[in-house]
């Protein structure tokens, strides 16, 4: 199929290459030239601009942007809507926020575009292993694109999830589960890396065991050992952890829902904990022990 792909970021480019080796006829736009002329390189047809990308595209047109969430996407789709007509499509497979894809996908109907929005899991490995793919839409647009979403996806990693949102809105919720299994993970290996009773346990090892037959295995578990492997005590990193704002989607969905979500949302506060040089509350802490029982602190 043809397709052109809009953001050729970690994501995008890895999906160009993936898909022309799956045979597809990509055409590539990224606003950083060089970055457009090396997946030319690889096949795709380069898009000079966002106009020249889409006039090589032959009905029913198919784009693909892989940009920021927020005003990135809704810029991204204000250029493409008048170089777009009926029966064409954009596929937004980035990490939106799903009220903004159904919102998106409403204003786009009435012109005659479909919109998808395809939740895509699988990071910097997705080029050689493939990418889950939940996808959110009307179906007739979903068939239209299914051979795409295929080459893109492993064996069973693919899955037309509901009308349109709703694949955001299952990758939102895999986000913020994802934050749990982190977090576990995390302190698990912290408690190991401080023990005074076995001081110098092999992370790294301990990792590989695990993911032999052990309940804890997994892919994060997998990359946390790989990177123990590379750093015994991670002295090259330092303990800050942003997030991409599906954690807070996450958190407030099950607000609204009133679903007791702890695990999930204790992650994202240990994230916010994680930025801070000096905790303020931290601080009120010791001065109130200081000021009730005479507790020493540390100036």
């Amino acid at each position: 199929m043809q397709i052109a792909m809009i953001g050729l970021g970690k994501m995008g480019g890895n999906m160009t290459e993936r898909l022309l080796r799956g045979k597809h006829s990509v055409v590539a736009f990224d606003f950083n030239a060089d970055t457009v002329k090396k997946y030319g390189k690889l096949g795709a047809a380069e898009g000079k601009s966002l106009e020249d990308a889409v006039k090589q595209l032959k009905a029913p047109r198919i784009v693909w942007i892989m940009v920021p969430a927020g005003k990135p996407v809704d810029e991204t789709i204000a250029k493409l809507v008048p170089l777009l007509g009926d029966g064409d499509v954009i596929i937004d497979g980035g990490n939106s926020n799903f009220h903004d894809t159904m919102r998106r996908a409403k204003e786009l109907a009435a012109r005659g575009i479909s919109f998808i929005d395809s939740g895509t899991s699988g990071g910097i490995w997705g080029l050689e292993n493939g990418y889950c793919l939940m996808v959110g839409g009307e179906k007739r647009a979903v068939m239209l694109c299914e051979a795409i979403f295929k080459t893109l996806a492993p064996p069973n990693g693919y899955m037309h999830v509901g009308p349109n949102g709703a694949g955001h809105y299952v990758k939102m919720i895999h986000n913020g589960i994802e934050y749990g299994m982190m977090q576990a993970y995390a302190e698990g290996y912290e408690i190991l890396h401080a023990s005074k009773n076995f001081p110098g346990l092999d992370l790294a090892g301990i990792g590989t065991l695990w993911q032999n037959g052990s309940v804890v295995r997994s892919w994060l578990n997998e990359l946390a050992a790989s990177a123990f492997a590379k750093d015994k005590d991670l002295t090259k990193i330092k303990g800050w952890v942003a997030d991409s704002g599906e954690g807070r989607w996450t958190v407030q969905e099950a607000i609204d829902l009133d679903v007791p979500a702890p695990l999930i949302t204790l992650s994202l506060l240990t994230r916010f904990r994680s930025r801070q040089d000096e905790s303020f509350s931290a601080k009120v802490l010791a001065a109130l022990r200081n000021e009730f029982g005479g507790h020493a602190v540390k100036s």
